[in-house]
């Protein structure tokens, strides 16, 4: 049989003849000589010596109105065609340069070695058309070339797209106004992702939430879908540029100082369903008791603003809202804060970097201008990152790199690692796997220094606390414009002329009993308050009385008014001697033995007494007046909110202060106001109230609402540091 003779063409040209000739392309060598000797094939067309196989019947030549290009595979290392045993009258020898002469756009040359050898192509003549000769296009348009084409690619093992997906090293994409990205939250093998808090995180958790259950554990499986972009801010948020459009895409944003700025806005967006909760209540020791399990859905915004200059927070804010069975219920809220906390609060303060697992990293953020390539490493927000090879992400080449924060192991706080998926074109990570533990075990602190113990003593509460999840994109779309992050701009405030004055500070820790007041919002002031301690017999607040007339002080004071006439009273003292206790009375006019009327007292434990470290602040009429100008924090002004129209305090508004030295155990506030080595005093403002929610079409009260309104502010600087508002339905 002919097919047993020996060809001189390999398997991988006898299969690419095989498809040019519409043939299967399956079997041994010798299968695929006699199938194609079958088709009509001639033995040198094959690879066989000339007396070998069978005889191919003649074919008919074309007319000249029908020329044809033939190609043959003689040579491994070049492409030509094949040429035909019989020439027509007229035939002409054409160099291959001749015939290729066209224009090729926005092609990508590569450098490669030349040809082995080159041949001249012999054709048939090409028609002529009024147009001219036929072109590149011309050609590569003819189904026989194509197809040829075709088994190139084949016959090359897929060389050329090897060379066409190569994944080259490149840097992390710049963001633009305009970007967005959809992707899909999920666990480990699209199983739901799992949250872990349990003894002392709890709290960290259910602060927020009223409940009088004893929860010593809390666990949550979700999954859901996640939204990501950059807004792109329109040409009213440039008002106070003087008609110029340079930093078109930005928004406004007043920051905690009341001055607005121009920013990059933000906005990361997770619609959980499912989202499950399991509460485990306490039973003495055990913590497996009673176990609750509620499945419902979670929404949760988070925005931020980066102004535009000096690429910090100006301001962070974050929606929420959670849909549980009872006991939770349905909880909705916001917090706003100004340039301190984020989800994390003082461990993002401790750690910094963390945030960057609450959402796809930003790569810029992450890896700056460093060159992702396999192997590369680098280091930055506390992350150590190394590129570990190319994988595919959706049918795509990208990167996979590890990251772990050093931080988190270096003060045996736990673990917390990052793999990322990082595709090029895409500002943010394609695809994102989260695991993290933090935990007080001493088991996993026995490589520490007894520094690093005692700090995590310090910061952490008894517990774990775990996190795993995964982010898959699922749509990116890019915008046009790149950021305008480091770069002027005309409205920027002059930050000397936001802040106080040295002559509107008082210095008043050394020698006051209270922080200054003399509120003009208020009919009662804490200079009032105080000499309600000279009104009453020795016998009611005997602690308190000798504490502040030997140097002892108010570190922490409260007023509200519970009626026209009536204000209530909590003012906890600290004494020379470390000794605390409060007290809490009502006022109810000038103050007087009547009018001074004592509720009730009480210990506490022993705080740091540290007059040398309370700062200079702005009094507290000052702070009411500066929070309640509508022109710097309007925010602040409507039915729920802290201020009416007019600029008044609304009603049920409680007003207080709060002295923080070094040795207290508010490191959270210390750290995140002031330095750390010096106090700070807080100026706060809260109310709560309930409201009924009726049918529109019966008016009958179909549930009840409970607001709970809180703010805080630095009073050493004026600065807005936040303020959140929860609302729960009864």
């Amino acid at each position: 049989m002919s097919g047993e003779q020996t060809s001189s063409l390999t398997v991988v040209k006898l299969k690419a003849l095989c498809i040019l000739n519409d043939l299967p392309t399956s079997g041994k060598k010798s299968i695929l000589v006699e199938r194609l000797l079958e088709a009509g094939l001639s033995n040198k067309e094959v690879g066989l010596p000339s007396k070998v196989g069978k005889k191919v019947p003649s074919i008919p030549k074309k007319k000249k109105s029908e020329p044809e290009t033939l190609l043959s595979m003689e040579d491994e290392d070049t492409l030509t065609p094949s040429e035909p045993e019989e020439t027509d009258e007229g035939e002409e020898e054409i160099e291959e340069e001749s015939i290729l002469d066209a224009e090729i756009l926005d092609a990508e040359i590569l450098d490669e070695d030349p040809p082995k050898s080159v041949k001249k192509i012999k054709t048939k003549e090409i028609k002529q058309t009024r147009e001219g000769p036929a072109t590149l296009l011309d050609i590569l348009r003819k189904p026989q070339v194509a197809a040829v084409l075709l088994a190139l690619v084949i016959v090359g093992a897929g060389g050329y797209y090897y060379l066409d997906n190569q994944l080259d090293p490149f840097t992390a994409e710049q963001l633009r106004y305009g970007d967005s990205m959809q992707y899909q939250i999920t666990g480990d093998e699209n199983g739901l992702a799992t949250f872990l808090a349990t003894e002392g995180f709890v709290e960290l958790v259910m602060d927020q939430l009223e409940t009088e259950d004893d929860i010593c554990k809390i666990s949550i499986d979700f999954g859901g879908l996640g939204s990501l972009s950059i807004t792109n801010g329109g040409i009213g948020e440039l008002v106070n540029e003087g008609g110029s459009t340079d930093r078109l895409g930005a928004v406004g944003i007043v920051g905690g100082m009341g001055a607005e700025w121009l920013a990059v806005e933000t906005v990361n967006t997770n619609s959980l369903d499912p989202f499950r909760v399991n509460r485990h209540l306490s039973l003495g020791t055990l913590c497996e008791f009673g176990a609750i399990t509620g499945s419902g859905t979670a929404d949760l915004t988070s925005t931020t603003y980066t102004e535009l200059r000096n690429q910090d927070t100006k301001a962070t804010q974050l929606e929420w809202g959670i849909d549980l069975p009872s006991p939770i219920g349905k909880y909705q809220g916001t917090t706003m804060s100004y340039g301190v906390g984020g989800l994390l609060g003082g461990l993002e303060t401790l750690a910094p970097g963390l945030a960057l697992m609450m959402q796809p990293v930003e790569l810029q953020q992450l890896f700056a201008n460093d060159i992702i390539d396999k192997g590369a490493t680098g280091s930055n927000l506390g992350w150590d990152w190394r590129v570990l090879d190319e994988v595919e992400f959706g049918g795509e080449p990208v990167w996979k790199i590890i990251a772990t924060h050093h931080d988190i192991d270096a003060y045996c706080l736990g673990s917390a690692t990052m793999n990322l998926w990082v595709e090029e074109g895409n500002p943010w990570a394609a695809k994102q796997t989260v695991d993290v533990l933090i935990s007080d075990d001493q088991a996993s602190q026995s490589g520490c220094s007894p520094t690093s113990q005692l700090l995590n003593d310090y910061v952490l509460p008894e517990g774990e606390l775990e996190l795993h999840h995964t982010f898959s994109k699922t749509l990116l779309s890019r915008g046009q414009k790149q950021l305008d992050l480091g770069l002027s701009y005309t409205s920027k405030p002059q930050v000397n002329q936001l802040g106080p004055s040295n002559s509107e500070l008082e210095s008043w820790g050394e020698y006051e009993l209270h922080m200054p007041d003399d509120s003009s919002l208020r009919e009662y002031t804490f200079e009032d308050a105080i000499t309600c301690f000279d009104h009453w017999p020795n016998a009611i607040a005997p602690a308190a009385s000798q504490a502040l007339e030997e140097n002892g002080y108010i570190w922490r004071g409260t007023t509200q008014q519970i009626s026209p006439s009536t204000d209530q009273w909590n003012l906890s003292w600290v004494a020379a001697d470390k000794e605390a206790g409060w007290v809490k009375f009502n006022l109810t006019g000038t103050p007087s033995e009547e009018n001074c009327q004592f509720d009730s007292r009480g210990s506490d434990e022993q705080r740091s007494h540290n007059r040398e470290s309370i700062p200079k602040t702005l009094n507290i009429t000052k702070l009411e007046s500066r929070f309640s100008d509508s022109s710097r924090y309007n925010v602040l002004f409507g039915p729920d909110r802290f201020f009416t129209s007019s600029g008044t305090y609304q009603d049920d508004v409680q007003v207080g202060y709060l002295i923080a030295v070094p040795g207290d155990d508010i490191g959270s506030i210390l750290s995140q106001i002031g330095d750390g080595g010096d106090g700070v005093v807080t100026f706060d403002v809260s109310r709560s109230w309930d409201e009924d929610v009726l049918n529109e079409e019966t008016q009958e009260v179909m549930y009840t609402e409970h607001h709970q309104l809180n703010l805080l502010a630095d009073a050493a600087e004026g600065r807005l540091i936040g303020w959140s508002i929860i609302t729960n339905r009864g």
